[in-house]
């Protein structure tokens, strides 16, 4: 199916204009990850409406992708990686958190470990977006942890158990995300910046 739209879209666009070798690879990555994107979304939302909880999948999305710009993170390499892992972040996790009932003090607490996970491991770069500038990474990190704190306040304000699933799935995702584990995990390199001599 991937093959069929690849070739037909990339026959499409190259009918009607001359590309390079170079510009013809360019389009061919980002047709493939419009696709992967719009299949992993399909399976997704039909899981979502399925659980009966497709509202709190697009807030748990939406909320993650907040902190996610900052903080950036681990991309699966292979399509049925990528699904399988999104599966578990916003599928999975969101569904545990919104149906078990948990102390206010582990709540705080695994409030505070993604913050401290932020601290040490935010922004987390990938080898295709190489993090190079120094700056740039201190910034992106002090943001990723300002906005941990404030989803932290908001549980805290809100008091409300569906509000803290929501809150709370969203910095356990981007938590999992930039730890070095993860990268391990799917055999991907960790702190690419420092591979490169660049600044």
């Amino acid at each position: 199916m991937k093959t069929l739209f690849l070739n037909s879209t990339m026959g499409f666009i190259c009918k009607y204009h001359s590309y390079s070798e170079l510009d013809q690879q360019k389009l061919l990555y980002g047709l493939e990850g419009i696709y992967l994107t719009i299949t992993k979304m399909i399976v997704l939302v039909v899981l979502s409406l399925i659980l009966n909880m497709f509202k709190e999948f697009v807030l748990v999305v939406v909320i993650f992708n907040l902190i996610r710009y900052t903080g950036f993170g681990f991309h699966a390499e292979k399509s049925y990686q990528c699904l399988l892992f999104s599966t578990f972040n916003f599928i999975v996790i969101p569904y545990i958190f919104l149906h078990i009932h948990l102390p206010n003090i582990i709540i705080y607490g695994i409030c505070g470990i993604c913050i401290l996970h932020y601290l040490l491991f935010a922004p987390a770069d990938t080898k295709k977006r190489p993090l190079t500038n120094k700056r740039k990474r201190i910034i992106r990190k002090i943001i990723t942890v300002i906005i941990g704190i404030i989803y932290t306040i908001l549980i805290i304000l809100l008091d409300s158990k569906y509000w803290a699933g929501i809150l709370l799935s969203a910095l356990i995702i981007q938590a999992i995300i930039i730890n070095p584990l993860t990268y391990r995990l799917f055999k991907q390199p960790y702190n690419n910046y420092k591979m490169l001599n660049t600044k």
